[in-house]
């Protein structure tokens, strides 16, 4: 008898078992091929779409490219003396791809360099869109003693590199600023320029002046060194360097003591003086004032000096020489004698009988004289600046004749002189003025127009230009402020193309005439110019005081801002003339006392120079 039941049946167990074993392999095999399905997933995207990145920073972890800037080109007058230099400063940038602890690191080094850390950071963090492994500019012009501890505290600072620059010193300081300019850290908008692609985003270009209108010249090629580092980012041996191309120099037309002259007779009075030479339109000499230190941009300017210079009310960064515009007062006469005479309306023995004033309308126009001066042709009323002589001049010609003449002597359009921003001025017609003004001309205004008055704008170059064109008896070239550049290929100067030249419409018989009456201006009894003369010295000239507003009462007479523009135009000599001069003082009074003297000491200062310029080092 069997105890227990029947025996349990031990091949369906075994199938059982291997069947859940089989099916234990299946899924840890597909496991096995998910997990390499992904590792092979991985590898594929790391070779493919980061390969090219991860190979470069590990090749950066080795050897780094290292932009080397070059110098930039002197700049030298015209008898070859140096206005700028370039001399070595210390520069701390930091590459923060080799930093680390970044907040560390950056709180160390504003320590030393007595700079804030949020600054620091923040000026890091500004410069997004640059390279990898373009070094972040921390501070410029850094003084010996924070080069010194940064070297002894090499260890802690990773990613700190002190770099040797160039820094450009100008000379004599303030002197020729607005017209040689100074340079900056080039911006995102001149790196998009042909001219400055692949440039570093912290080298300095020309900004202003001469510096940027001949930056192409002056600026040089970078070069390039391969050198390896270490982990640090530091410098372990140099692989290989090609030098960065120097800047070519170049032979301005400015002359360092007609310039000088100039900048001291107009003091620290506001106003713009502009001397060029017969008949090449060299600039020998352009001063607006008040005026900045170009030295203060080269070494980076402070926020604080920045805005100083941006808030000052007599607008220092403004070069009047070309860029602010005038009435000119009766400078403008040379125009209107010229108008007169080449229209026919008058000859040099048309008379007028000056009473001091004339009725027009329901308004008198005054003369500056009170008395009047009598009957007087147009060689006195030139001479003595008889307002009234013009004033009728004015009425019979019309402003559209006016207009035609002046612009035919370079008023109220460019000159073409090769600095950014020059203004055009104005010189009126009936036309402009209903397009602008949507107002038909009215006859009175044009006697305003006659003494340099109402709408007619002038800029101090293009007075300058007027007299030159008067002085060379209607032939002239457009002003330049280059005369060579010496190239770095095989430092020899070499001439660049000569200005446009330009023939005047006017006649060279009535600009001789017109010569003989600002000859009578400086040299006869009664002639407002007086206070221009030089003995030994043929000088022509003509005054003018351009009125700022209607007075109403003696106490905004006394009050400056309300007083008159002083105005001096020149030719010298008259019989042969090498240059030509306008002088303005803004809010100076009568031309013959405020601006004729500065125009004498520029004259002399060219034709009878009796000091030799000062060695460079604070001029100013």
């Amino acid at each position: 008898m069997m105890l227990g039941g029947p025996l349990p049946d031990r091949t369906l167990e075994g199938e059982a078992l291997l069947a859940g074993l089989r099916r234990r392999w299946k899924g840890l095999g597909l496991l096995w091929l998910v997990l390499m399905g992904v590792i092979l997933l991985r590898l594929w995207t790391l070779t493919v779409f980061y390969g090219e990145e991860y190979r470069r920073q590990a090749e950066n972890n080795r050897t780094r490219v290292v932009t080397l800037k070059p110098p930039r080109g002197i700049l030298y007058d015209r008898n070859g003396t140096p206005l700028v230099s370039n001399l070595p400063s210390f520069d701390v940038s930091i590459v923060p791809e080799d930093v680390g602890e970044e907040k560390e690191v950056v709180a160390r080094l504003a320590s030393i360099l007595r700079l804030d850390p949020d600054d620091v950071e923040e000026r890091i963090a500004d410069l997004k869109l640059r390279r990898p492994y373009e070094p972040v500019k921390i501070k410029e012009n850094a003084d010996w003693r924070d080069v010194t501890r940064i070297e002894a505290r090499r260890i802690d600072l990773p990613g700190v590199v002190v770099e040797v620059e160039n820094r450009r010193r100008y000379l004599y300081d303030v002197l020729g600023a607005h017209l040689v300019g100074y340079i900056g850290k080039v911006t995102p908008e001149q790196l998009k320029e042909d001219l400055y692609k692949g440039f570093p985003r912290e080298i300095q270009v020309g900004q202003y002046g001469i510096e940027r209108s001949f930056d192409r010249f002056l600026v040089g090629q970078p070069g390039e060194k391969l050198i390896e580092v270490n982990a640090a980012g530091r410098e372990i041996r140099l692989l290989g360097r090609r030098e960065p191309t120097p800047g070519d120099d170049l032979q301005l037309t400015l002359d360092l003591n007609v310039q000088r002259a100039a900048e001291d007779a107009l003091g620290d009075r506001p106003g713009a003086v502009v001397a060029l030479d017969l008949p090449s339109g060299e600039v020998l000499a352009m001063v607006s004032r008040p005026a900045f230190n170009p030295n203060d941009f080269s070494a980076g300017i402070s926020g604080s000096r920045w805005s100083r210079l941006r808030d000052h009310g007599g607008f220092p960064m403004t070069n009047r020489a070309i860029q602010n515009a005038f009435p000119p007062g009766s400078t403008f006469k040379i125009a209107m004698a010229a108008a007169g005479l080449e229209s026919g309306v008058i000859t040099p023995e048309t008379a007028v009988t000056c009473t001091g004033a004339i009725r027009f309308g329901n308004r008198d126009f005054r003369c500056w004289k009170a008395g009047g001066h009598g009957r007087v042709s147009l060689h006195r009323a030139i001479v003595e600046s008889c307002d009234v002589y013009f004033y009728e001049l004015g009425r019979k010609l019309g402003v559209d004749r006016i207009a035609e003449t002046a612009k035919a002597l370079s008023l109220g359009r460019q000159t073409g002189i090769p600095l950014p921003s020059e203004r055009g001025g104005l010189i009126p017609t009936a036309e402009w003025k209903k397009r602008a003004r949507g107002q038909p001309w009215y006859p009175g205004e044009t006697l305003s127009v006659a003494i340099g008055q109402g709408y007619v704008l002038t800029t101090p170059i293009q007075l300058a230009t007027m007299s030159a064109v008067v002085g060379n008896g209607g032939e002239w070239r457009r002003p330049s402020v280059v005369r060579a550049v010496r190239l770095h290929a095989d430092w020899t100067f070499r001439s660049l193309e000569e200005a446009e030249r330009v023939t005047s419409e006017v006649k060279p018989e009535t600009l001789a005439f017109i010569r003989e009456g600002l000859r009578g201006v400086v040299h006869e009894p009664g002639g407002t110019g007086r206070a221009a003369r030089v003995e030994g010295l043929d000088i022509g000239g003509k005054t003018g005081t351009a009125q700022v507003v209607t007075l109403r009462d003696r106490r905004e007479a006394r009050e400056t801002r309300f007083r008159d523009h002083a105005w001096f135009v020149a030719v010298a000599p008259v019989a042969n003339p090498r240059i030509a001069v306008a002088v303005l003082v803004e809010h100076g009074g009568h031309g013959g006392s405020a601006a004729a003297p500065a125009a004498r000491k520029v004259i002399e200062a060219y034709l009878a120079p009796k000091n030799n310029p000062p060695p460079p080092g604070g001029a100013s």
